[in-house]
């Protein structure tokens, strides 16, 4: 078995998702759930299909996430993996939703963060391990970093007092 780290290539300020789902309907149903969810949604969805054509099966809103998540699909392929590019939309207001679609298995990541995804590979194919997923931390927070932490939280409307 060869293990891989495959960056995420994607643009800074680009939210994403990477999931385990099961089944070509995943495309159809992540579409309709993303578009019924957030008015003008702009997103790209690409789906590894691990079985029969084994293609990269792939949707959207916007040709350049569409792009964007077919690339790294392709890069990763790894079976029934999906990934989703975000623009201008957060992963947060849409989790919860998204697990709730029955091919959704698991969800890996979903960060802004430069990311790598972490494949294993045999005879048979390749496999998410899991996802590095930013920077290790440099300390634990103080009094200062709780305060700042709280206001903008506040600030972006996430909790309210």
């Amino acid at each position: 078995m060869e293990l891989h780290s495959i960056p995420i290539e994607k643009n800074e300020e680009i939210n994403f998702i990477l999931g385990q789902a099961h089944f070509i309907k995943t495309v159809e149903d992540i579409h309709e759930f993303l578009v019924g969810s957030i008015p003008n949604i702009k997103f790209g969805l690409a789906f590894c299909e691990a079985s029969g054509p084994r293609l990269i099966r792939y949707s959207g809103t916007d040709d350049d996430l569409i792009s964007m998540a077919k690339k790294n699909a392709l890069t990763i392929a790894a079976g029934h993996s999906f990934i989703i590019f975000l623009r201008d939309a957060y992963p947060i207001n849409i989790l919860p939703g998204l697990k709730r679609i029955p091919e959704v298995c698991c969800i890996f990541c979903a960060t802004a963060n430069p990311t790598h995804v972490i494949v294993a590979e045999n005879a048979q194919g390749r496999g998410i391990l899991g996802v590095i997923d930013g920077q290790p931390p440099v300390r634990v927070e103080n009094d200062e970093d709780i305060a700042v932490r709280k206001d903008f939280l506040r600030k972006i409307g996430y909790k309210l007092s």
